[in-house]
């Protein structure tokens, strides 16, 4: 994500949490058709533009409905209260809303339900997370600049026509910028959030097919379906019940004794039992997530000069094997730095990494030493080790790195306490070393995999890579208004990363869960969210 705020790290097979539950069967008194599910509390309130990490988004998916949404099977862009947005040039738009939507507070959603939400969001003085996803709108600078206070109070490019309708002026040309407006920070806000926003906060309303029913920070998130919700994805479950895990394992016991409905987040050490233990009610799918390993190129050991080196790095992973050993086949080496779930005409294109993706030991050792040799004669690669699994791959992958050049001390990893401490050293630019990184969609388009993580300056840019003529041809693949050549400029930008390699593509992650036979109807979205207003309870 941008702005100042982190990537939606993907982390692997155990799910970040703040506290422990109490174990408990899928039933209290109220639970008749309420799904229990595991979760992990959320970083930041629940606000839109102030959540920018999966377990915020579970919930932020299931409270609000935007503009568009996601085709919870294909990922598609759909109209939901966009009745349409049209546009002559690129950069103006004109929004018009569908009739008959409101809050479950029974407040209409209008424009300015849209307008002061984003208005909000982007204001500097309100530290909204997603702050930066306004970025693109006329005015955003003035709202939210790089120093100093604002001069504007909201962003000039953003005018309410009438209650049905409201025009959006870009700073600049981006033809798929309307396909954005599934994301979370750009849902409509109720004039609750802004009249007694502590209140709003302790207990959130939305317009989405489920209500907030009770919050316990740290131990559970009680949701239930909004009988009156105007939306035709209504919930066809009671409700969901999402309680908070600090370890996934524990998730998954709960599982096998009945006493947990749904887990989203399969252990890595049970991946070999999984399907045995569950059968059918084991999912495995595809999602768009990718992990890399990332480099500090604003360290003199890693960055300019070092591009063969980090190539040679690249190719000592034998990424098949990790895949198949340590994953048991839940990963699929990556050939690009998007995922397969963006299909072709999305932006993914295989094989753009080329051979530098390819496990080959004898040119990795040459590379290495035509780049000079790794910084000191040995690296490290940090992750955090609060999840098993990273030390699990890292381990893997430093094993592998170091048979293909033959040098037992070639490469360790190097755990960090904590996933907060971990991403603080980012933030910090502190990391002396190649670190693990992951990204999750947060919008399927190629760009999103491209312009948060490699442009100069963005704010998910963690390992600092700049290239003027990568950003370059990023500029003209959002100004360029026919899809498919934009599609092909981004992916000449690809061929950039290639060669540099500020980040080493390792595999895209696939979605994982298991579900008791007490529900069905259960699968993932391409975002590996289950599509909980699906869930059917029996």
């Amino acid at each position: 994500m941008r702005g100042a705020t982190c990537a939606k790290w993907a982390v692997g097979a155990v799910a970040i949490a703040l506290a422990a539950t109490a174990c408990g069967g899928g039933g209290d008194g109220d639970s008749a058709g309420v799904v229990s599910a595991s979760w992990g509390d959320p970083q930041n309130p629940l606000e839109p533009a102030n959540t920018n990490e999966v377990q915020g988004g579970k919930v932020l998916e299931m409270l609000f409905r935007g503009l568009k949404r996601y085709n919870p099977k294909t990922a598609a862009a759909e109209n939901v209260i966009a009745d349409k947005i049209e546009t002559k040039d690129s950069q103006n738009y004109t929004v018009t809303l569908k009739d008959g939507w409101t809050f479950s507070n029974g407040e209409k959603v209008t424009s300015k339900s849209f307008v002061d939400a984003w208005n909000y969001g982007a204001l500097l003085d309100n530290k909204q997370k997603n702050a930066s996803f306004f970025q693109y709108i006329d005015g955003f600078e003035k709202v939210h600049p790089e120093q100093g206070t604002p001069t504007a109070k909201a962003m000039s490019g953003l005018v309410v026509k009438d209650d049905k309708t409201f025009t959006v002026k870009l700073n600049q040309k981006f033809s798929s910028w309307p396909d954005t407006l599934g994301y979370s920070a750009f849902m409509p806000l109720p004039q609750a959030f802004f009249t007694d926003h502590a209140a709003w906060v302790e207990k959130p309303v939305g317009n989405g097919p489920y209500t907030v029913d009770t919050y316990e920070k740290g131990n559970v998130l009680k949701m239930r379906k909004w009988d009156k919700y105007p939306g035709d994805d209504g919930a066809k479950n009671g409700g969901i019940d999402l309680r908070v895990y600090t370890d996934n394992n524990t998730a998954y016991t709960d599982l096998q004794a009945g006493n947990l409905d749904l887990v989203d987040d399969v252990p890595a050490s049970q991946l070999k039992n999984v399907k045995a233990d569950l059968g059918d009610r084991y999912i495995n799918q595809p999602a768009g997530i990718i992990q890399t390993i990332t480099f500090p190129m604003y360290n003199p050991r890693w960055g300019t000069g070092k591009e063969k080196v980090r190539q040679g790095i690249s190719m000592a992973i034998n990424r098949d094997e990790i895949t198949k050993e340590i994953f048991q086949k839940t990963r699929t080496p990556a050939t690009d730095w998007t995922s397969p779930v963006l299909k072709t005409d999305g932006g993914y294109k295989e094989g753009l990494c080329g051979d530098a993706c390819e496990f080959n030991p004898g040119k990795a050792k040459q590379l290495i030493k035509e780049g000079g040799g790794l910084p000191g004669g040995k690296m490290t690669i940090a992750y955090n080790a609060d999840t098993g699994s990273h030390k699990d791959w890292i381990d893997a992958i430093c094993n592998s790195i170091n048979n293909s050049l033959g040098n037992d001390n070639a490469c360790v990893g190097a755990p960090v306490g904590t996933f907060a401490d971990f991403r603080n050293k980012i933030t910090a630019k502190q990391m002396t070393g190649p670190f693990r990184a992951g990204w999750q969609m947060d919008y399927p388009l190629i760009q999103n995999f491209l312009q948060p993580l490699y442009y100069t300056g963005a704010s998910s840019n963690d390992g600092k890579f700049s290239d003027a003529k990568f950003d370059k041809l990023v500029d003209e693949a959002n100004a360029e208004t026919d899809i498919s050549k934009a599609v092909s400029t981004f992916q000449d930008a690809e061929k950039i990363l290639a060669t540099q390699m500020p980040a080493i593509p390792l595999w895209y992650q696939n979605g994982s869960g298991g579900y008791s036979d007490r529900i069905s109807n259960v699968t993932l979205n391409p975002f590996s969210v289950p599509v909980y207003n699906e869930i059917t309870v029996s």
